[in-house]
């Protein structure tokens, strides 16, 4: 019997973990054979000195877009193809980056240990032990699991099945190394007594300061204007403070195909033709699901029916056809042909709620019940319930007024909330709190208990764009974009057309999908990022995004692999003008002498004297300024009764006259605080640390962007 099928129809290997078997198999021969920089093939990156070219990166994602269809039985979309992409290329980096530090570093899976990974009874990889547990019970299958591994061992599984077990071993291998590197360098964080006591300090020494600060808003920033060649000087010295990366703004038109007044009315003629058709019709359940664009429940309850609806067959008679009705972009007929009772009652009910758990103090519940008592109170003497709902109630639907919508008494409410709504009759207030782990509840009941399912035949038809008007819009979308050759034509075409509106999206990464609110954006972004495309071009074909035509221009550009000042230009025009207004400020006080208050008051408007009062160094936060590491740092730096500045610092201009440095006692045992260190860094900061150094090293180059 091929145990294999048996596994993977009860349990399956994870797509995950087929992932990382597949690729390991895959890339191992191609790495092998020295092959993913092939020859005069386009490149779509390089990892550690390895170029991968276009090609042979489609033949990975072919195969394992394969396996990924063999396990789900169904096609991947666009959204599996793009994580599909994803897992290759991070299989590429362990294969290309980590795979040879790992080896450098000495480490390495021994036959034993792999042997005891994949059948041991103490140590079982639990990878493996996942794919012998029956996912209905949880349990592993010891029986299966040694079925399996004899027939294997005696290759008797079929060969597809064989070689998915033998790439399903080789990912163990790799996934086993990452294990014992993360697990050595995890081993590498230390912690000092010295380090310790510096933490003690930090968190327990006091400040007590006066100081005069002029925030750097206090002079507007119109008054301050920052040149490009300021900008640059600026970059050039602190380069290396910036993190280059690539990303594309683009502005663009969108015209959003809508229905057109014809469209509305042929689908208005098509409906009042569905209803003559309808009430005719013997079998009009039938008649309904063969000419509805959306399937609608033959038997349907009070709560999945609009009050349009509810009010229009009423009283209506068996037979009779009511609509259409227009909702959104639907339009509907209904043929109302009777009711019968369901073992279920549907409801509709607001409530307020006023939190209270069980396990806070008496005190608490008290006076959450005592506000709940008296919001009933006013609700008896007529409030408006929707109100009070928006200025009490403690939960989500107080923003709609407490409106819960239809529910049925088949348990999704709690059960004193349930029964209280279910045993009342009518509608109306219920006159007294109903209480539950939630807390105390004030219930309306907005639709008295109905357990009557209404037999509507429905039809639905949904008014979209024709193609014709679909050709309308496309059509005055490319007469934008053949009169406009540059983004500056575009922009000159919107400024004279009031009907377009040019629209930007800012600093869109490699591999994004979005426009603003427009998803599936790919193709667009995609062009952007084009060798080909040149900031200020416009696109040279019409995009079809969702239900839009868009006619794209390319307005900035930033590249990795050769940065430029005016790439930070938003954050460094902030840093810059801060420095001038800085300038500003200083020049006003010079000279200035005397107490806090009398240099503020010579220095006029802007200027603020506030104090603090044992603040502690890792915690503290002075008042307007609020956490500023530079005044914070030279307020400790100072010794009692000392004055420094005016200086600089992160948020304005200061003055600092500290009146107290209170430092802590000396303790035996810093124990506690390199435990907290420890937890501040975390337990894999090194291994993250080393990751990241590793993918530095390998000097990555990912230009999956411009052809995905």
């Amino acid at each position: 019997m091929a145990l294999i099928n048996k596994i993977r129809e009860n349990s399956g290997l994870t797509i995950a973990v087929l992932a990382i078997a597949l690729m390991a198999f895959i890339v191992g021969d191609y790495l092998s054979s020295g092959s993913l920089g092939g020859g005069g093939q386009e490149k779509i990156g390089s990892i550690n000195g390895t170029d991968v070219d276009y090609t042979q990166f489609n033949t990975l994602v072919e195969a394992q877009r394969q396996q990924y269809e063999a396990q789900y039985g169904r096609s991947a979309g666009e959204q599996e193809l793009t994580q599909i992409r994803s897992q290759v290329w991070e299989q590429l980096i362990q294969e290309n980056a980590f795979q040879p530090e790992f080896k450098s570093a000495g480490i390495d899976v021994s036959p034993d240990e792999l042997r005891e990974m994949i059948q041991g009874a103490k140590n079982m990889h639990p990878y493996t032990k996942q794919q012998f547990t029956d996912p209905n019970t949880g349990l592993f299958n010891e029986e299966q699991h040694r079925q399996f591994i004899t027939a294997a061992a005696n290759k008797t599984l079929p060969l597809a099945q064989q070689a998915i077990w033998d790439q399903f071993k080789a990912s163990l291998l790799s996934i086993r190394k990452a294990e014992k590197y993360q697990n050595l360098l995890t081993k590498t964080t230390y912690f000092t007594k010295a380090d310790a006591k510096k933490e003690y300090e930090g968190q327990n020494t006091k400040l007590s300061a006066n100081y005069l600060y002029v925030p750097f808003y206090s002079v507007n920033d119109t008054t301050v204007k920052v040149s490009d060649s300021q900008i640059r000087d600026y970059y050039s010295n602190h380069s290396d403070e910036f993190n280059p990366y690539d990303s594309r703004n683009i502005d663009y038109v969108a015209f959003q195909v809508v229905p057109s007044k014809e469209d509305s009315a042929a689908v208005r003629q098509d409906i009042n033709t569905f209803a003559r058709g309808l009430a005719s019709a013997t079998n009009a359940e039938a008649y309904a699901n063969a000419n509805s664009d959306i399937r609608t429940p033959y038997l349907q309850s009070a709560g999945d029916l609009s009050p349009e609806v509810k009010e229009a067959i009423a009283g209506g008679l068996v037979g009779a056809v009511a609509g259409p009705f227009k909702i959104g972009n639907n339009y509907s007929i209904y043929k109302y042909e009777g009711t019968e009772r369901d073992s279920l009652y549907t409801a509709g009910a607001s409530h307020i709620l006023i939190r209270s758990s069980s396990t806070d103090p008496d005190s608490v519940q008290a006076a959450a019940r005592a506000k709940a008592l008296g919001v009933l109170a006013q609700l008896k003497t007529g409030a408006d319930f929707a109100t009070l709902a928006r200025i009490n109630s403690e939960d989500g639907s107080a923003q709609n007024g407490g409106d819960l919508g239809f529910f049925q008494n088949n348990g999704q409410m709690v059960k004193p909330f349930e029964d209280a709504i279910f045993s009342f009759n009518g509608t109306g207030l219920i006159p007294n709190l109903v209480k539950t782990d939630f807390g105390y509840h004030i219930i309306k009941v907005t639709e008295a208990k109905n357990n009557l399912r209404y037999k509507l035949a429905t039809i639905v038809k949904v008014l979209a764009p024709s193609e014709a008007t679909r050709n309308e819009f496309y059509q005055r979308a490319d007469d934008l974009r053949v009169s406009a050759r540059s983004l500056e034509d575009l922009k000159a075409k919107v400024a004279e057309d009031e009907s377009l509106t040019l629209l930007s999206a800012q600093r869109i990464v490699p591999g994004a999908k979005n426009l603003n609110t427009l998803t599936n954006a790919s193709e667009v972004i995609r062009w952007a990022y084009n060798e080909k495309t040149d900031v200020g071009d416009v696109s040279e074909l019409v995009f079809e995004v969702d239900d839009s035509y868009i006619v794209a221009g390319l307005s900035a550009a930033t590249d990795k692999e050769d940065p430029s000042a005016l790439d930070f230009k938003d954050q460094i025009e902030g840093l810059v003008r801060n420095e001038l207004k800085a300038e500003t400020i200083l020049a006003k006080l010079k000279g200035k002498t005397g107490t806090l208050e009398q240099i503020a008051s010579a220095y006029g408007g802007g200027a603020l004297v506030e104090s603090v009062q044992d603040i502690s160094f890792q915690t503290g936060m002075l008042n307007s300024p609020g956490l500023d590491p530079i005044a914070l740092g030279t307020g400790f730096g100072l010794g009692a009764g000392k004055k420094k500045g005016p200086f600089v610092g992160s948020t304005g201009v200061f003055i600092m006259e500290t009146s107290a440095v209170t430092k802590p006692a000396e303790i035996a045992d810093y124990s506690q605080y390199k435990e907290e260190l420890k937890q501040k860094v975390g337990q894999f900061a090194s291994a993250s640390a080393a990751d990241q150094a590793i993918r530095d090293a390998a000097q990555i180059k990912d230009r999956r962007a411009r052809m995905f």
